[in-house]
């Protein structure tokens, strides 16, 4: 009787651990990133350009006058997280929804059920919806009466930038805030939090090494939501952390946790990193389009897009200054598209160096915008007689001046007005190969100011 005894003891001893164990790895189904919202401002990290004490919002927020806001920035920065508090301090009760999936017809019954709560009680209700730029036009028009009579109060989270999907009429009656991706010291304080907080692991022995905090850190990228999702798996697979043990989460445990960085690359990232990589490449900085190319080829961009840039700006950029630029690129854009990656980014890095590295000219840019915005918009010139096509029989024109040809003289140049007006569209800036241009221009010039003397 004396060994059952023991074997009851030591097996409710095993059951114990075993459901602290199981506790631990699931102390509910609630992801870790969920459970430890923020309840008060004084526990939100980040975003104090727009949340400190004289801002805007906050202060708007503080004095509860805001009507409907549209928050917008990367995931994992807190966007519903601020929501969800703006709702808790302004004692309103939060609906949350998703632009995915929601219908007006849910959305209708929502604001219903919001209006009979507001005259039946006097409670407000702020209807929160993510992925606002999911919604289609008829869907975000059906907001707009609701929002002007004050029947809710509308909060909409996009990862896009709202001035590209959202509809003006609601533009115009929300205020609009970027939230910023966390900071490096961001991160591990949300990291931290979540350690010792009793809403995340703080039950637990857990010690999280320096190395650790710093890579999950610059890894996710200021995503808090990311670090947060890596920590629960180290956790969950790093030990107990009962009793006496402790579960140690160093750079190894860290690593193993995040198998691969996931680049935040939507559509604005697409554009503005082009962006940045041709700006780079404009400002004769090979290293920063190297950069930036990494990050487009990383986040899967379109090789042939990247190519067909570097094409472009060899043209619109370079031009003349080195003519040899835009022959170059558009050999890359032959060869990337026979190659494909992994090794066309080698094509593509020689072809942005040299772009970066080569003198810079716009003239051949500048001149066709010119000559474009001349003939759309002024009178159109008439192509002079000596200069048309003597196979065309349209005209019985008496033929004043003949037609020059240029290699019947010593310099190839001919006297002759080949436009009708005097105008200067070209202009070499006098860099590179166009600095040679520019000195046949001069002494071309010469001659002809020569003959007509």
């Amino acid at each position: 009787m004396g060994s059952s005894l023991l074997f009851d003891l030591e097996q409710n001893k095993t059951n114990e651990k075993t459901s602290s164990a199981v506790k631990k790895t699931n102390v509910n189904t609630i992801p870790l990133a969920a459970r430890i919202r923020p309840s008060s401002f004084s526990e939100y990290i980040g975003q104090k350009h727009i949340l400190s004490e004289d801002k805007l919002l906050k202060k708007s927020i503080d004095n509860d006058t805001f009507s409907s806001l549209i928050l917008f920035g990367p995931p994992g920065i807190g966007k519903t997280s601020l929501a969800e508090l703006i709702a808790k301090v302004t004692d309103s009760v939060f609906i949350r929804l998703s632009g995915v999936t929601l219908k007006v017809a849910d959305l209708r019954k929502e604001i219903s059920e919001a209006v009979f709560r507001r005259d039946v009680n006097g409670k407000r209700t702020v209807i929160f919806v993510d992925e606002i730029h999911r919604f289609n036009r008829a869907q975000q028009d059906s907001l707009l009466p609701d929002i002007e009579n004050g029947n809710i109060r509308f909060i909409g989270a996009t990862t896009q930038n709202p001035y590209f999907y959202i509809i003006s009429p609601l533009l115009s009656r929300s205020m609009v805030f970027r939230l910023e991706p966390l900071s490096v010291e961001e991160i591990k304080q949300l990291i931290l939090r979540a350690v010792k907080s009793d809403k995340g692991f703080g039950e637990f022995n857990i010690e999280v090494s320096e190395e650790a905090l710093n890579f999950w850190a610059e890894i996710c990228d200021g995503d808090g939501r990311r670090a947060l999702n890596a920590l629960e798996i180290a956790v969950s697979t790093a030990g107990t952390g009962i009793g006496d043990e402790k579960i140690r989460i160093g750079l190894n445990e860290a690593e193993a946790s995040i198998q691969q960085k996931s680049l935040s690359y939507g559509e604005d990232e697409h554009y503005d990193t082009i962006s940045a990589f041709i700006k780079s490449m404009r400002g004769s900085d090979p290293d920063a389009a190297l950069y930036w190319m990494a990050k487009m080829l990383n986040a899967g961009e379109d090789i042939m897009f990247i190519a067909r840039r570097i094409v472009i700006f060899a043209s619109e950029d370079i031009g003349n200054a080195d003519p040899r630029a835009v022959q170059l690129a558009v050999s890359v854009m032959k060869g990337v598209e026979m190659i494909g990656m992994p090794e066309a980014r080698i094509l593509l890095a020689q072809a942005a160096t040299y772009c970066a590295t080569s003198p810079k000219s716009n003239a051949a840019y500048s001149g066709i915008e010119e000559a474009m915005s001349d003939v759309k918009s002024n009178r159109t010139q008439t192509v002079p007689v000596y200069l048309k096509s003597a196979y065309c029989k349209s005209t019985n024109e008496a033929v004043k001046e003949k037609y020059k040809y240029p290699h019947n003289t010593k310099e190839k140049i001919a006297d002759q007005k080949y436009m009708g007006v005097n105008k200067n569209y070209y202009r070499p800036e006098g860099l590179g190969y166009e600095k040679r241009i520019n000195e046949r221009l001069e002494y071309w010039e010469s001659i002809r100011n020569r003959d007509e003397n």
